[in-house]
């Protein structure tokens, strides 16, 4: 997909919350809140080492999907949407790796560069995974309503 539409970027630029949904060794949806952080065509999401099962089911399956469904805390949008993504996990560099993102993380959340400072007391916390979120196709719902039809963008590889 060379761009994510606009109102998509826009929705996932501005939520501080998403859902990652992935596959877990069952063959069952698992759902985990993630702060999405987008970063040019990418969708990009951090994880603690500690919480593996995640990092895990991706590495088996790297088809998941990614949702915005509320953004009731920032009353600025009532669209909703998912983006079925491939993802890859960076785990090369699980100190410093995600340190790229922490612009754009301060900006959603002003309280992580206070808890970077605080990572001698919290090492494990730091410890983090990327996780590249590349969208194949987006359903977008620009007013909410759920019982409608969505917009959809598919990537062209997908579609063929």
């Amino acid at each position: 997909m060379p761009a994510l539409p606009y109102p998509v970027s826009r929705l996932i630029d501005a939520a501080p919350v998403g859902e990652l949904t992935v596959v877990d060794q069952d063959g069952h949806p698992v759902t985990y809140p993630m702060v999405p952080l987008l970063w040019g065509d990418r969708i990009f999401l951090t994880s603690s080492v500690l919480d593996s099962s995640k990092v895990a089911h991706i590495k088996a399956n790297p088809r998941v999907s990614f949702s915005i469904t509320n953004l009731d805390p920032i009353g600025a949008f009532t669209s909703k949407v998912t983006v079925q993504c491939d993802a890859r996990v960076a785990d090369d560099d699980l100190h410093a790796g995600w340190e790229r993102l922490l612009p754009n993380w301060s900006i959603k959340d002003p309280g992580a560069v206070g808890l970077l400072r605080a990572r001698l007391g919290f090492p494990l916390l730091f410890e983090r995974v990327l996780i590249e979120l590349t969208p194949r196709g987006t359903w977008l719902w620009p007013d909410g309503r759920t019982d409608q039809p969505p917009q959809i963008s598919i990537a062209a590889e997908v579609a063929r």
